[in-house]
């Protein structure tokens, strides 16, 4: 089982330690782990400036030494994503290291999504139609290896705003998804929605049908933990549900390069 979207310590909203989530990881059945942290480069966020390329790497070395034997441990970034930080997001980029890189967009027009008041002043078909825009920008950068929780505002959209219908954007996420299958790049289930108030992963089937409809192929799947409870939750049911979809593999990465595992091995 692959879980591709851990946070540690190196992200400003979490307290579990890399040595703590590996010793889950090997608990709960994971065998490959992705450890991405946020990078932010919005002045506002609380991650702005946290994160320590070097303490992260060493904490990296340290944890493959003490469970290298029983875990794949890799080198993982989340990297927050919008047009306004675009020259940001590249420099860093490039000078640093990782295996796998997930890029997200978390911040609107004026402030971060994951606030209620966000939507205050906005309807939803506002809030999901400035946000795909910047997921369609973030892929056309060719930035990053996969595009995290596609249709977030979901999660935090309060229930005033309206129900969440994917059809409703199916011709901004038919476009997203043309893309993503032009620059063959992935985009992530996050398991997160499940055990949160979507109560469905991010994104779920409707929109992982539309995406293998069109011809799509390339995904992967992460647990977005923050505590060792929840690391692998939600895996194998969301793996369950693209196979179910038509999807048959999930990507790993090594140094960037992409790898195909086939479903049907890991369940």
């Amino acid at each position: 089982m692959f879980d591709y979207h851990v946070h540690t310590t190196q992200s400003a909203d979490c307290a579990t330690p890399i040595l703590a989530s590996c010793a889950a990881a090997i608990e709960h059945g994971v065998t490959e782990i992705a450890f991405t942290d946020h990078i932010e480069h919005e002045p506002a966020d609380m991650s702005f400036g946290f994160f320590d390329y070097d303490t992260y790497m060493a904490d990296l070395r340290h944890a493959r030494e003490r469970f290298g034997d029983q875990l794949v441990i890799l080198a993982g970034a989340e990297v927050d994503f919008n047009r306004r930080i675009a020259p940001e997001v590249e420099a860093f980029l490039a000078a640093h290291q990782f295996d796998f890189v997930i890029g997200s967009v978390h911040y609107g027009v004026d402030r971060e999504i994951i606030f209620p008041e966000y939507f205050d002043t906005r309807s939803l078909d506002e809030v999901f139609f400035a946000y795909y825009e910047d997921i369609r920008a973030a892929i056309e950068t060719g930035f990053f290896d996969t595009i995290g929780h596609i249709d977030l505002p979901k999660r935090y959209a309060p229930r005033a705003a309206g129900a969440y219908d994917p059809l409703r954007y199916e011709s901004e996420l038919t476009s997203i998804f043309k893309l993503l299958i032009r620059h063959e790049m992935s985009f992530e289930i996050n398991t997160s929605g499940i055990r949160q108030a979507p109560k469905t992963s991010m994104p779920g089937p409707q929109v992982v049908s539309l995406y293998t409809r069109l011809g799509g192929s390339l995904i992967t799947i992460g647990s977005d933990s923050h505590v060792v409870e929840t690391i692998g939750a939600g895996i194998r049911q969301s793996l369950r549900m693209v196979e179910l979809c038509g999807i048959d593999s999930v990507s790993t990465f090594r140094h960037r390069e992409r790898f195909q595992t086939p479903i049907a091995t890991l369940l």
